[in-house]
């Protein structure tokens, strides 16, 4: 007899069984992954001791890592070795915050002198505005009045 792909109404169909629970083995929300610095080094050690072809790659399979992980890791483990070897500066460590309120102090009194200095000048182009009409010479805004 041939069947087609199409079921008839008079074959039975199991029902579909839903759980009702959910399934423990799948985590709720994905969470990254991190690693210990332990953890980084063993995996750096291991991954230094590989020297046949395929061998980085098992190991990155095996620890559930990515290359770029690995690559990004040595980076960091050459700049956290330069910077030990690195001279330290000796004495007392630069404040941050004191230097910035040092340098707005210096910048608020460079602001006075120089306000200072323009409230003189203008009082001396007063002085000398009032001197021209005394004297009946000639001022700058007569000159551009007249053009």
């Amino acid at each position: 007899m041939k069947r087609d792909h199409f079921s008839t109404a008079t074959e039975k169909v199991a029902p579909l069984a839903l759980p009702s629970t959910p399934d423990p083995e799948v985590a709720a929300t994905a969470k990254r992954r991190q690693f210990s610095a332990s953890e980084r080094y063993r995996i750096l050690a291991a991954a230094d001791r590989c020297s046949e072809p395929g061998e980085i790659g098992a190991l990155l399979r095996r620890e559930g890592i990515y290359s770029s992980q690995l690559a990004a890791w040595r980076k960091r483990r050459v700049a956290i070795e330069h910077a030990a070897l690195v001279a330290q500066k000796r004495g007392r460590k630069a404040d941050p915050a004191l230097a910035q309120a040092r340098r707005v102090a210096e910048l608020t009194r460079e602001i006075e002198g120089l306000r200072r200095k323009l409230a003189q000048a203008h009082t001396i182009i007063d002085v000398q505005k009032k001197l021209c009409t005394l004297l009946g010479l000639p001022t700058a805004e007569d000159a551009q009045s007249k053009s």
